[in-house]
């Protein structure tokens, strides 16, 4: 089984918006905004409501969290979605058919008397030498601390545009003091402008699920 030709990480370079767009949770933004109105009664909660409404912000934050250790790559026409483990990339949606049809066509072709074994010690050598250049590659892949920093953020920036929605704030704090207002107000834009500060500063070069950037196609 021929192994997948992985582009190496070095080589991309994602811009300083679209790094903004990868790291902050913008779609999972979209799909809470979403589901609020239903989850808390427009603000009009009982306990079920609660219920619900906490379930989703716990869901929705930790989607945000391990979705900053996730990545793609481009590989034989196929776009292939793994997440980053301390030994490497781990591929989520690889499957025996992936392979590349001319090498594993080439590599089981049965050798002809006069090449004898020689034939099969070489393909034998060239499978081992690529499987061991894909893993040399996935392992560029491994887990880093920045990772960690940048879900941390990810994570920040949702809890606090969840907690401080105003159906999410009337349905947990239905009276709220006129310091607590102003708190909510601006806290998310001290969190949203810091966190970006943060993302510029330390850009990724990771493709998270669902990140769409069509010169990647291209590879």
């Amino acid at each position: 089984m021929a192994p997948l030709k992985i582009p190496k990480p070095g080589l991309r370079k994602l811009s300083t918006a679209a790094n903004l767009s990868n790291l902050l949770p913008t779609g999972t933004v979209l799909a809470f905004q979403a589901l609020m109105p239903s989850f808390t009664n427009n603000g009009s909660c009982i306990t079920s409501h609660k219920v619900l409404t906490s379930s989703a912000i716990i869901s929705f934050s930790l989607v945000c969290f391990i979705s900053s250790f996730t990545d793609s790559f481009i590989a034989g026409g196929k776009l292939y979605y793994g997440i980053a483990t301390p030994k490497g990339l781990h591929i989520f949606n690889k499957n025996k058919n992936d392979d590349a049809a001319d090498d594993v066509n080439d590599n089981n072709k049965v050798p002809n008397e006069r090449e004898g074994g020689n034939r099969v010690q070489r393909i034998e050598e060239g499978l081992i030498n690529r499987v061991y250049d894909e893993k040399e590659i996935l392992a560029k892949y491994r887990l880093q601390f920045i990772d960690f920093v940048h879900a941390f953020c990810s994570w920040l920036v949702f809890m606090v545009y969840a907690l401080c929605s105003s159906d999410v704030l009337k349905c947990f704090y239905p009276h709220p003091s006129n310091n607590v207002n102003v708190l909510m107000m601006n806290l998310p834009l001290a969190v949203g402008g810091a966190v970006s500060f943060l993302f510029m500063l330390f850009p990724t070069i990771r493709r998270g699920i669902g990140y769409a950037d069509k010169e990647a196609q291209k590879q």
